[in-house]
Protein backbone atom coordinates (compact mmCIF):
# COMPACT_ATOMS: atom_id res chain seq x y z
CA UNK A 1 0.00 0.00 0.00
CA UNK A 2 1.59 3.46 -0.94
CA UNK A 3 1.34 6.20 1.11
CA UNK A 4 -1.53 7.76 -1.20
CA UNK A 5 -3.43 5.35 -0.18
CA UNK A 6 -2.68 5.39 3.65
CA UNK A 7 -3.37 9.43 2.95
CA UNK A 8 -6.94 8.36 1.66
CA UNK A 9 -7.75 5.58 4.11
CA UNK A 10 -6.90 8.06 6.94
CA UNK A 11 -9.04 10.84 5.46
CA UNK A 12 -11.68 8.36 5.39
CA UNK A 13 -11.07 7.49 8.87
CA UNK A 14 -10.89 10.95 9.86
CA UNK A 15 -14.71 11.61 8.16
CA UNK A 16 -16.39 8.77 9.93
CA UNK A 17 -14.92 9.59 13.14
CA UNK A 18 -16.49 13.45 12.54
CA UNK A 19 -19.86 12.35 11.46
CA UNK A 20 -19.88 9.66 14.27
CA UNK A 21 -19.50 12.43 16.63
CA UNK A 22 -21.64 14.75 14.75
CA UNK A 23 -24.52 12.63 14.75
CA UNK A 24 -24.08 11.58 18.54
CA UNK A 25 -24.42 15.25 19.76
CA UNK A 26 -27.79 15.62 17.93
CA UNK A 27 -29.01 12.47 18.35
CA UNK A 28 -28.48 13.77 22.69
CA UNK A 29 -30.09 17.27 21.05
CA UNK A 30 -33.18 15.26 19.81
CA UNK A 31 -32.70 16.09 16.42
CA UNK A 32 -33.10 13.31 13.74
CA UNK A 33 -30.19 11.72 12.33
CA UNK A 34 -31.44 9.33 9.40
CA UNK A 35 -29.28 11.54 7.10
CA UNK A 36 -26.29 11.63 8.87
CA UNK A 37 -26.69 7.55 9.09
CA UNK A 38 -26.74 7.28 5.43
CA UNK A 39 -23.70 9.23 5.07
CA UNK A 40 -21.82 6.91 7.56
CA UNK A 41 -23.32 4.13 6.09
CA UNK A 42 -21.60 5.49 2.80
CA UNK A 43 -18.25 6.39 4.18
CA UNK A 44 -18.00 2.81 5.83
CA UNK A 45 -18.76 1.04 2.66
CA UNK A 46 -16.02 3.08 1.00
CA UNK A 47 -13.62 2.54 3.87
CA UNK A 48 -14.04 -1.25 3.57
CA UNK A 49 -13.90 -1.23 -0.26
CA UNK A 50 -10.54 0.64 0.12
CA UNK A 51 -9.10 -1.98 2.92
CA UNK A 52 -10.57 -5.05 0.33
CA UNK A 53 -8.78 -3.60 -2.57
CA UNK A 54 -5.38 -2.96 -0.47
CA UNK A 55 -5.70 -6.41 0.70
Amino acid sequence: MTQRQFGKLDDLVLELKGLVLVRDLLRDRGTNVEEIDANIARVREQLAQKVRLAA
